[in-house]
């Protein structure tokens, strides 16, 4: 029988916190460089512990592609009273088969959520600044994307929309392949917390 999504979290956490220990070292780290004046500039003994750890969890990563183990957590997302959960992929697992689309199916209750719980509140979308969207605008977005993610913080709500690698789609460089616009709700202005 092969392990669950929540028991491969367990063991990659278990790993992580053995590595970090010392419990766990790859000796040949200074192999790996490719850069010899780097190598010699850093603490291998770090590096090796970046190493060993990334091994790993790439073989974890490779078992949950060989029998099929989904990387969906279940998040919720809490604002007035009202809870969503809503899936995402773990930050220490990979997608597997029918992941995404399972991201995809739960669009609808995302965005339901999002416009329950943003009425009366003032978007903008996170670039490199924050610049206002208007709801028009905000719609057209939401009908492009794959998938949503929700965030709540005390007073406004984080939307991120999604598409492409769920693996890369949170990183500059997958951009225009995979990506995620970042929007904020808020009563008056956003918060100074960088999204």
């Amino acid at each position: 029988m092969a392990y669950s999504t929540q028991q491969l979290i367990e063991i990659l956490d278990r790993e992580m916190r053995a590595t970090w220990k010392g419990e766990r070292l790859i000796l040949s780290s200074e192999n790996r460089l490719d850069n010899p004046t780097l190598a010699k500039a850093i603490d291998l003994e770090k590096v090796g512990k970046v190493f060993a750890y990334r091994d790993f969890r790439n073989q974890v990563h490779e078992y949950q592609r060989l029998y099929g183990v989904s990387g969906i957590i279940w998040r919720q997302c809490s604002y007035n009273d009202r809870t969503l959960c809503y899936p995402e992929i773990h930050n220490q697992l990979t997608p597997v088969s029918g992941d995404k689309e399972i991201l995809m199916r739960a669009k609808p209750e995302v965005i339901d959520f999002w416009r329950w719980a943003t009425q009366n509140m003032q978007f903008w979308l996170v670039v490199s600044f924050r610049r206002p969207l208007s709801v028009d605008s905000l719609e057209e977005l939401i009908d492009e994307v794959q998938w949503a993610e929700i965030d709540a913080a005390w007073k406004e709500l984080h939307l991120g929309l999604c598409w492409g690698n769920p693996l890369e789609h949170q990183y500059q460089w997958a951009k225009p392949h995979s990506g995620c616009h970042r929007v904020i709700a808020a009563i008056d202005q956003p918060s100074t917390i960088k999204v």
